[in-house]
């Protein structure tokens, strides 16, 4: 997708007087979409048509969602290096029809153990860098894969991981927006050892539709289907990458890499309107969109209507409220534990909503106390077996294709994810060793009288709590379907304070950044109010969901923002 393609598309639809989309709101028809995809037995939705089908495959096989979605994860990190890859993290939650409960799993990597605050000081650093060796962590995915296929896993892992050595070997077309992507990325990246010999074509990206191919990653992919997870975690890939890290001015090791492990954690909900909302609690920002919805639940936002100047107005300010909390709160538990059943309490949100005026505008925001005392570019996926399993998976390498760091002959490149740490000391995200730094990457998932209702997520850095909030308000205050409820232009408030970085506060309100197809009258009332308005070209994030059809069956949806389909058999 040229740049030039993007800016004559947002002019043509600024001209407007109205987006084609606001138009069909006010004369009582659906905004510009398509249809719900419909399947009896077993639905994928990924990013990328090529996985999408790789997961039915799997699933067609005898395979389970997990299954499914490990394997689709796989082909996401060869096919849209520009969001994910085996170099960087992994979170999942999982429906289990047999214990009729979802399971959470963090799959994050800690710093490096050799590297220290003093470090950074020593160095004149008062902020992590955003690519290069020093913001590298432990690349946790290969071990979630390796820990959710343990418990809920049908086929060998070698089968699963099996299309997409292929496809590394022989290639495959790239698409268009990933395309787009990794063109921004190679000016960025080119000068970290080991990028542009595996991550370009003669100096530059891939070309929409131009074949692709990494046999290094099939190599590494290959030992890992042969070694376990200990091949990746305790063998000859550990040891090049520490010697690469060794070489090049880093502190990631090898008894780094052996000394890895994700955890097992307990989904943590708020009740909406009816609907449980599920996500992960901290050292991710999941919580953060229960806060939002708790904050908004005692309005009558159907009674606004979507797009209305009371429903972006109410929605802006909620989230300011919740964001302070997550510059203060979530960080890593095993250092700074959150206070997360008061932060998601409705009392707390009954607290913290009296600061919310319908004639005005927040400024500032200071956290709450509820104890005494943004270019992330993600993958997100979700499938569903025959069995009645879901698994909402979200992976990442933070800041689109990650450090730029890429060992020699693996093939991947490692996350940057350590550029979310603070270099503060009385920060609970403050940087340690050892330690999971606050993460952006967040599955979510619902549910409806203790049954599974819907698995769901959206990509895109801070966008996420804020896109899964729009989801669940979309759905249930304004009756969209669920491919509506991801089509439907979105609200991105960007200025918060953020718990990265120093000066980083807010004291001006931040901005409001919307989507086309929000109606001129409603940003001239917001402008009134006081809010600071702009249209964009993103990031709004990319979605995919799969919901259980209550006539049998699954219903999912993958929008047009990314390259991605649903598809089900």
């Amino acid at each position: 997708m040229s740049t030039n393609r993007l800016r004559t598309t947002a002019a043509l639809l600024l001209s407007l007087p109205l987006s084609l989309a606001a138009a069909d709101r006010i004369t009582g028809h659906p905004f510009a979409t398509r249809s719900e995809v419909h399947a009896p037995h077993a639905m994928a939705a990924t990013s990328h048509p090529l996985a999408t089908q790789i997961a039915l495959d799997v699933m067609k096989a005898g395979g389970s969602a997990v299954d499914a979605a490990i394997a689709a994860n796989a082909a996401l990190g060869l096919m849209e290096p520009t969001g994910n890859g085996i170099g960087g993290d992994l979170f999942a939650i999982v429906w289990d029809p047999k214990t009729q409960r979802l399971h959470g799993y963090d799959g994050s990597g800690r710093s490096p153990r050799s590297l220290t605050l003093d470090e950074f000081r020593r160095r004149g650093l008062t902020d992590i860098p955003s690519h290069g060796p020093l913001p590298v962590t432990v690349p946790g995915a290969v071990d979630g894969w390796f820990a959710l296929h343990e418990r809920f896993g049908r086929r060998p892992m070698a089968d699963n991981l099996a299309p997409t050595i292929r496809y590394a070997r022989d290639g495959h077309p790239v698409h268009e927006v990933i395309a787009y992507y990794w063109d921004r990325s190679v000016p960025r990246l080119s000068r970290w050892p080991g990028f542009s010999e595996q991550f370009t074509i003669d100096g530059r990206a891939p070309r929409n539709g131009e074949t692709w191919r990494n046999p290094n990653l099939a190599n590494t992919l290959q030992a890992i289907a042969d070694g376990g997870r200990d091949a990746f975690y305790k063998g000859d890939i550990a040891r090049t990458i520490g010697d690469y890290f060794a070489a090049n001015d880093g502190f990631l090791s090898y008894e780094d890499m052996a000394a890895h492990t994700g955890n097992w954690v307990e989904p943590v909900s708020t009740n909406y309107r009816g609907v449980d909302v599920w996500e992960l609690p901290p050292s991710g920002q999941g919580i953060a969109a229960l806060q939002i919805l708790n904050l908004l639940e005692p309005y009558d936002l159907a009674s606004y209507g979507f797009g209305s100047t009371e429903h972006v107005h109410l929605f802006t300010e909620a989230k300011k409220l919740a964001f302070a909390d997550r510059a203060r709160w979530y960080a890593d538990p095993d250092f700074a534990p959150a206070p997360v059943a008061k932060l998601i309490s409705k009392d707390y949100a009954r607290e913290r909503g009296q600061l919310i005026s319908m004639d005005g505008v927040l400024r500032e925001v200071q956290p709450g106390t509820p104890v005494q005392l943004d270019e992330g570019d993600t993958i997100y996926m979700t499938t569903a077996d025959a069995d009645g399993m879901m698994v909402s998976l979200i992976q990442s390498n933070y800041r689109g294709m990650g450090s730029g760091m890429a060992p020699p002959g693996l093939g991947f490149i490692l996350q940057d994810r350590g550029e979310q740490f603070v270099l503060l000391d009385d920060h609970p995200n403050r940087y340690e060793p050892g330690k999971r730094p606050f993460h952006t990457i967040i599955p979510a998932f619902a549910t409806r009288n203790g049954e599974p209702w819907l698995s769901f997520g959206v990509m895109g850095g801070a966008m996420q709590p804020q896109g899964h909030a729009q989801i669940i308000i979309n759905m249930i205050d304004f009756g969209m379907n669920l491919q509506e409820a991801g089509d439907a232009p979105r609200i991105h408030h960007d200025g918060s304070t953020e718990p990265t970085g120093q000066n980083t506060a807010m004291t001006d309100g931040g901005r409001i950044e919307l989507e086309t197809g929000f109606p001129y009258e409603t940003v001239r009332a917001l402008t009134g109010l006081g809010h600071r308005v702009q249209f964009a070209l993103g990031p709004f994030g990319g979605y995919q969901a799969i919901m259980k059809n209550p006539h049998g069956g699954w219903t999912g949806a993958s929008e047009s923002r990314k390259d991605g389909q649903a598809a089900g058999y």
